[in-house]
């Protein structure tokens, strides 16, 4: 019993210092922004690519050019949305897309061994309920950031909501 709980102990400190070491690395390839502002580019907007059509499912237009503009268009309402954000926050969820960015982290964290680009649809719904229901709370916060920035997003483009039958705002609380 105590090898196989040094074990756990050693496999757990070297799983630390190898996302650690990770970290470093993708903060020495990607130095942060100017303004430390976030930036939707190049890794993060491939992860929004693969999660958005996932998580919007089949509100997605079918047919594929309205797709691509469909998808395009919610990947730049994410950004608008997280750059409302304070910087803290700015900066939390630029690191969130760094990490699932990061070649070993997206495979060890998401289970997606190919690039975001080439990810299975398949692949990218086990990751998102495996962290939905993940005993760590910090997957699940991180889940739910994901979530709540994409249907956010989604969702308050008013092109978005004759889909779910709501007319807009009353008249009388736009005046």
């Amino acid at each position: 019993m105590l090898s196989s709980r040094r074990s756990f102990l050693k496999i757990g400190v070297a799983g630390a210092c190898t996302l650690a070491a990770g970290g470093a690395v993708y903060r020495l390839a990607y130095p942060p922004a100017a303004g430390h502002r976030f930036v939707l580019e190049g890794g993060a907007l491939a992860v929004l690519r693969a999660v958005i059509p996932v998580m919007l499912g089949p509100v997605l237009p079918a047919e594929p050019a309205a797709r691509a503009a469909a998808l395009e268009a919610a990947c730049g309402r994410v950004r608008d949305a997280v750059l409302g954000l304070p910087l803290t926050t700015q900066k939390e969820v630029q690191d969130l897309f760094g990490l699932l960015a990061l070649g070993p982290a997206r495979r060890l964290l998401a289970g997606v061994a190919g690039g975001w680009e080439q990810a299975d649809p398949h692949q990218v719904e086990a990751f998102l309920n495996s962290w939905r229901t993940h005993s760590l709370e910090t997957l699940r916060a991180a889940y739910h950031a994901l979530h709540d920035l994409i249907i956010g997003a989604w969702y308050a483009d008013p092109s978005a909501w004759p889909a779910i039958g709501y007319p807009g705002p009353l008249p009388e609380l736009l005046a």
